[in-house]
């Protein structure tokens, strides 16, 4: 790298615009001489980085990755479907910065709060990349003073875990959500987002699907009647949170060797939490001797059975599970919580890939509460898509299928077959693009035809325009189907006309 201006010594500057304002011929040896002294101490320093630097490795971070065209066009379909799904259902965008005061951060994550990404001082202000879209959307409720709204977001967000990249969990990913604040009647809001959740799983068409669903009063109640401590709440709850990923006997096992509750008040948990069904087994709960007991599990039993209600009209209840090992480990959330996981591997996936979960969410009624200096409340549902899962499913899918994915969006090309028409060229594509026509060409004076074919096959562009002096004493241009390689000669005027009607055929 070479010294900042302000280091060069003052006489090398002098020297310098010296020979600059001195007349062309007249050099200084004793000038000539000092300055390669000062190239050869820059060249020196030149060097020495990239002798120290030679076994430096090019990569990206761990738990990150750079994704090809190929890989954004699928990509860019998934959002663009999500996204489309959330319209529908009427929310607005809105973003928010990708780092958060820590403060604002902090303490709302549970034992996945060592996760967050903290930044150094910048200026006074202690800083953090956002963890979730949530917690963000929560602070402009508060600091908006919004009492109302139904909004989606996309963006990055990151975690400071351990990647596994053929699970599709990266240290930074891309969150979808999807949720509605303010005070409406129960379970309306929540039914819509689970409906919402099948609408984009099945549009996606994964595989088949199950949504699980509980309630964090439902769960609190039966940590309550099995005795569990209150300080102990939390840290029951997220070793319950992994029993999708290991068998009961070791959650039970962290339960107590680690989080030291008593073996008989586990084994209590247990009975309730190996438990899953539907609508019927919400009213086998209400039958319970001892969950009947708690007002709190009660409220939390009353409002699945008004969403299972719903859900049977929105004719997605067989999709639903009420599944009592559904913990969700974020502090935020205050009653219904869910979680879509996939059934199967799509048919074309010989192995399965196991990526967890896919679409996850719940209500979160106090978080807004949390911001506002005078804790005044706003009532939230809302959901979140694992697009980095279902990117890795899709992936998979296309490459055991052997799929070629087009990463341009060329309607057509301009080509001639002889010399010196650079500036026809020229005039023809800005015709095409000022009418709106995806279009390209060749950034050569005098490209061979054949070459120009050949790069509209590769692309997969579907029309040819070729422009040569023929047709430009005839006043017309060739157009050419790529798949058909049929030819059919335009007037120039109504060339643009017959290209958007041969394009809204295709």
């Amino acid at each position: 790298m070479m010294p900042p201006f302000g280091l060069l010594h003052r006489r090398a500057w002098a020297s310098l615009f010296g020979q600059l304002l001195r007349p062309s011929g007249l050099v200084c040896i004793g000038e000539v001489h000092f300055h390669s002294q000062v190239s050869e101490a820059v060249l020196i320093s030149q060097l020495k980085p990239h002798q120290e630097k030679s076994n430096f490795v090019i990569k990206t971070p761990k738990g990150t990755r750079d994704l090809s065209p190929q890989q954004m066009v699928v990509r860019e379909k998934i959002l663009d479907m999500v996204i489309d799904c959330f319209k529908r259902h009427g929310a607005k965008r809105l973003d928010t910065p990708a780092f958060e005061l820590k403060e604002m951060l902090t303490e709302k994550y549970g034992e996945d709060s060592g996760l967050i990404y903290e930044l150094k001082d910048q200026g006074g202000e202690l800083l953090s990349l956002r963890y979730d879209l949530t917690v963000p959307f929560a602070r402009y409720l508060a600091m908006n003073k919004v009492k109302r709204m139904k909004r989606y977001q996309v963006g990055k967000v990151w975690r400071r875990e351990s990647p596994t990249i053929v699970q599709g969990r990266y240290r930074e990913f891309c969150q979808c959500d999807f949720d509605i604040a303010g005070q409406f009647d129960p379970m309306i809001p929540d039914a819509e987002c689970l409906k919402i959740m099948c609408e984009v799983l099945s549009g996606l068409q994964l595989g088949d699907f199950l949504i699980k669903v509980n309630d964090r009063r439902i769960l609190d109640g039966i940590l309550a009647v099995c005795a569990v401590p209150q300080s102990k709440f939390h840290a029951i709850c997220s070793s319950i949170d992994k029993l999708d990923k290991i068998p009961w006997k070791e959650v039970r096992h962290e339960m107590v060797a680690k989080k030291g509750l008593a073996p008989e008040v586990a084994d209590r948990i247990g009975d309730y939490v190996q438990r899953h069904g539907g609508v019927s087994l919400v009213e086998e709960m209400f039958q319970d001797s001892r969950l009947s007991q708690n007002k709190q599990a009660l409220e939390g039993l009353g409002d699945l059975r008004l969403l299972f209600e719903y859900l049977t009209l929105f004719g997605i209840a067989e999709k639903i599970s009420f599944d009592l090992s559904l913990a969700r480990g974020l502090d935020y959330y205050t009653g219904v919580i869910y979680e879509a996981v996939l059934l199967q591997t799509p048919a074309q996936a010989e192995e399965c890939l196991n990526v967890g979960s896919v679409a996850a969410g719940g209500r979160y009624d106090g978080l807004v509460g949390v911001f506002d200096p005078k804790g005044h409340t706003v009532p939230c549902v809302g959901l979140s898509i694992g697009v980095e899962r279902i990117f890795a499913i899709l992936e998979e899918r296309m490459k055991t299928a052997g799929l070629k994915i087009r990463t341009t969006e060329t309607q057509v090309f301009v080509a001639t077959p002889q010399k010196n028409f650079l500036h026809e060229r020229l005039k023809l594509i800005s015709e095409l693009w000022d009418a709106g026509i995806k279009a390209e060409l060749l950034y050569k004076n005098n490209p061979k035809l054949l070459t120009q074919l050949h790069y509209c096959e590769h692309m997969g562009i579907p029309l040819v325009v070729i422009i040569g002096e023929q047709e430009l004493k005839e006043g017309v241009i060739k157009l050419r189907s790529v798949a058909s390689r049929e030819e059919v000669a335009i007037k120039r005027e109504n060339l643009v006309a017959e290209i958007q009607k041969k394009l809204s055929e295709s």
